[in-house]
């Protein structure tokens, strides 16, 4: 019965006909050659399960979203179009449809199983079990309400095996976890079981969750916006296939799983599998024109030639705390909280040739990040590829800071960064203040304190060089005629830095910071220099 029990919880996913299609069906049900199916699975039995399956998905409209940021200046009619696409309700009603078994149970009392690979392609050079450990626990201590009772480092040569470690560790562990008091789950810090979780579950009597289910709640609990909600139901698709699989497997065994639903021609499993691929479509489409949005919103930025700098970094790096720093944004609160960031936003800032600039807060990196976490966020990453300039965050005090720095790297390559931004990267080591008597260790990262604001003056400067490299913006002195409205459309187009003003003649030499398009538009317009 629990693995009919499961079944219910996936109700949300089925149609209002098909309810209807079931209750008229079940009257002539029949097995479908299944001569050996139990007598407690009657057409009545399936029926009570087959009810629950009432609500129906909530249906996507297919107009263009976004959650780009805080910095916005559309129109109206672009405001109406963003609010067409899906309301907050649908969002709302889609996010929390169906929630993946156990992270949603509100308090955890955890015990985190970390495997030590001792040798082969899956072992860890650049860290040691004792910091990957930490980080699973920072990881569980994330979320409130979940606290770490006991946790385990287990030695394992072959981590693919069937149950991870070898007969005689995963006994001591057996007999470890079970007479560990209270607990209510156990974390495997690999990134993904399944299928093994279930053995898992079974063996060890709780819930077993690995890092893919970890990190997906703690995105779960963060998100805020429809964006990030609808690529958090996108990322959890691979975990409800998985845990339908098992749970048509039990079935199967007990012969409910495959027969005909209603005369459709599709059982049970073949149903579900349909409606999660339409729910994975649905998602998609809707997030393909997030993209499609956020390009146009992306264009727009360059039309207005606000040169465009993401800063980037591991997961509580301190990306947010500096950009507060370098804009003065009252309105960011930064948080000492790993993922605390889950959308894209954009702050405006000034660089001390007073050239305006955007600064763009991404999300935070981790080690062992599923690849198709990162496929889900790709609307919301795919910001960093379209920047003028990318700063690179390191929190220079964290005992595995180097480690972070590759696999940062190594996502920026699997995203497929360009190389003219990769090569002009801005690497900055951050939280000095936390180390004594700090000396540089890199002759190319700037040192700062984001919190203390240390530093900062020598990161403006290079970041203002930088991006006056690759945008190609011009330092020019332009001659003005004052009775013109030359002067007034420079200050609105381009960066005046000094105006010295010729009385007799009624004119003035403007020192300007340009883009070239917009100074062939000036020359377009006025003729000349």
């Amino acid at each position: 019965m629990t693995t009919l029990r499961g079944i219910q919880s996936w109700r949300p996913f089925l149609h209002r006909h098909w309810t209807l299609s079931c209750q008229r069906a079940l009257t002539t049900w029949t097995p479908h050659h299944t001569p050996h199916h139990t007598p407690h699975h009657t057409p009545q039995v399936l029926a009570a399960h087959l009810r629950g399956f009432a609500l129906s998905a909530p249906n996507l409209s297919s107009t263009d979203d976004s959650s780009v940021g805080r910095y916005r200046n559309l129109t109206e009619e672009e405001e109406e179009e963003e609010e067409d696409v899906i309301d907050d309700r649908e969002a709302e009603e889609l996010f929390q449809q169906h929630v993946p078994v156990g992270t949603g149970e509100g308090h955890h009392r955890v015990f985190i199983v970390h495997p030590d690979v001792k040798w082969g392609s899956r072992k860890q050079f650049l860290t040691t079990a004792d910091l990957m450990m930490a980080e699973a626990v920072g990881l569980v201590n994330t979320l409130d309400d979940w606290r770490v009772v006991n946790k385990a480092i287990v030695s394992t040569k072959t981590p693919e095996k069937k149950k991870i470690f070898g007969k005689g560790n995963f006994q001591s562990l057996t007999e470890k976890i079970r007479n560990t008091a209270g607990i209510t789950a156990v974390f495997v810090n690999v990134e993904r079981l399944s299928p093994l979780s279930e053995e898992l579950e079974d063996a060890w009597g709780v819930k077993v969750f690995d890092r893919y289910t970890v990190v997906l709640h703690i995105f779960r609990c963060n998100a805020k916006t429809k964006e990030a909600k609808l690529q958090i139901s996108l990322a959890e698709i691979p975990l409800l296939r998985s845990r339908l699989k098992n749970e048509m497997a039990n079935l199967d065994q007990q012969g409910g799983g495959a027969r005909y639903i209603g005369g459709s021609g599709e059982t049970l499993f073949e149903v579900q599998q349909r409606l999660l691929k339409e729910r994975e479509i649905k998602i998609r489409s809707v997030l393909g024109k997030v993209q499609k949005r956020r390009n146009l919103l992306r264009s727009q930025r360059k039309h207005k030639e606000f040169p465009i700098v993401s800063v980037l970094g591991y997961t509580n790096c301190g990306k947010t705390t500096l950009i507060k720093a370098l804009t003065g944004d009252d309105g960011l609160q930064p948080r000492n909280k790993l993922f605390a960031t889950l959308d894209v936003t954009v702050h405006g800032g000034q660089l001390p040739n007073h050239m305006k600039v955007l600064y763009v807060d991404s999300i935070g990196f981790l080690s062992q990040l599923p690849h198709r976490l990162i496929d889900s966020f790709s609307a919301t990453l795919e910001d960093i590829k379209h920047s003028d300039l990318l700063v690179h965050v390191r929190d220079i005090s964290h005992p595995e800071t180097v480690n972070q720095k590759v696999n940062v790297l190594n996502v920026l390559t699997k995203l497929q960064i360009p190389d003219r931004l990769m090569s002009s990267m801005i690497e900055v080591h951050n939280k000095i203040d936390l180390i004594d008597n700090y000396q540089p260790t890199e002759l190319d990262a700037l040192s700062i304190s984001a919190l203390e604001e240390r530093g900062l003056e020598e990161l403006k400067n290079t970041v203002e060089e930088k991006v006056m490299n690759a945008t190609g913006r011009l330092c020019l002195d332009i001659k003005v005629d004052l009775s013109s409205p030359q002067l007034s459309w420079l200050y609105k187009e381009a960066t005046v830095q000094d105006v010295q003003v010729e009385a007799d003649t009624g004119s003035a030499v403007v020192e300007v910071i340009i883009s070239s398009a917009a100074y062939g538009r000036f020359k377009k317009l006025f003729g000349g220099r």
